[in-house]
């Protein structure tokens, strides 16, 4: 369906500054690129439910993720099912869930999965569809104003060297990020349907691409073995837009044969110094760690990250 950016973007503006009032604001750029440009290995549905009574705008928008794999090809992502806030309590939500159960049924999909938060109307709203939590999570925010820095310089073990960049991995380091990134293998997936699906020096490239072609900025910092080169570890954090005061943290891996050493420690002390000197303007840099993730949690707890929200991924298998 064609879809109207602002109209799309107005009911999550007001959601947010409705249900999330300390939050910083949704940027339009960053919202209209996520709408444009499909997640790697997806394809996206949007639903948009018209606002009644000939009123503009929209009372409520919904963006279904497809996967297009093999590995899962049964499943799907719910990225959104949001209702205005001035059109809550008339039964928007319910239609565009109808909508959107309807499209998974005519894909072919087995189970859909969406991230809300925990004890809300969200999580009310997803269990009364029969979704379960699968994955427990904590989103965790920390101030890079304030964050600690070592007086004595980063705490990296011989043997190791940082490597940072910006965008799209240099080719010196593709095949080597690749097989760090499939370390991610065995981090915490809960009870979710959805499968690992392999990295390749392709897919690093094509998932670095779609943050930049929808007008963000994505940083990495890696923990390089001096030995042979290999990515022993590494975290990356994208900025919606450059001109975004919140930072999103993606992934932080340390490969298993080199764990046990302080480099997820380090890796992200190194990132916090590499943001502050390419982006001065960002405050804080908000991520999720699964509950069962207890080396993560650890380390955020000692770089001075504060738990904000209990989130969950809840799956509904159809």
């Amino acid at each position: 369906m064609d879809i109207d950016t602002d109209a799309w973007f107005a009911v999550l503006a007001a959601a947010r500054a409705h249900d999330r009032p300390g939050d910083p604001a949704l940027e339009r750029a960053a919202e209209a690129g996520r709408l444009r440009i499909p997640s790697l290995h997806s394809r996206a549905v949007p639903v948009a439910l018209p606002a009644p009574g000939g009123a503009t705008g929209y009372a409520g928008v919904a963006l279904l993720r497809l996967h297009d794999t093999a590995e899962n090809a049964g499943n799907a992502f719910l990225d959104t099912l949001t209702v205005h806030p001035a059109r809550r309590g008339r039964g928007v939500g319910r239609a565009l869930w109808e909508t959107v159960r309807g499209r998974l049924a005519a894909e072919g999909r087995t189970s859909v999965s969406t991230l809300v938060e925990r004890g809300g109307a969200g999580e009310r709203f997803a269990v009364a569809r029969g979704a379960e939590c699968a994955l427990p999570l904590v989103a965790y925010v920390q101030d890079v104003r304030t964050a600690p820095t070592p007086a004595t310089g980063l705490p990296l073990p011989p043997g190791y060297r940082f490597a940072t960049w910006s965008g799209v991995v240099p080719d010196e380091h593709a095949a080597a990020h690749a097989r760090a990134h499939d370390a991610m293998q065995d981090a915490p997936t809960g009870d979710l349907d959805e499968q690992h699906d392999p990295w390749d020096t392709e897919r690093i490239r094509a998932a670095a691409q779609v943050v930049l072609d929808r007008g963000g900025v994505l940083l990495t910092v890696a923990v390089l073995a001096e030995a042979d080169g290999a990515v022993a570890g590494y975290t990356e954090i994208v900025l919606p837009t450059p001109d975004s005061v919140q930072a999103v943290q993606y992934d932080t891996v340390v490969v298993p044969a080199h764990r046990g050493r302080g480099l997820g420690r380090a890796v992200k002390l190194r990132m916090l110094e590499y943001l502050r000197a390419q982006r001065p303007d960002v405050r804080e840099i908000e991520t999720t760690v699964a509950d069962e993730n207890t080396p993560m949690r650890a380390v955020n707890t000692a770089l001075g990250y504060r738990a904000e929200r209990t989130l969950g991924l809840y799956q509904v298998r159809l």
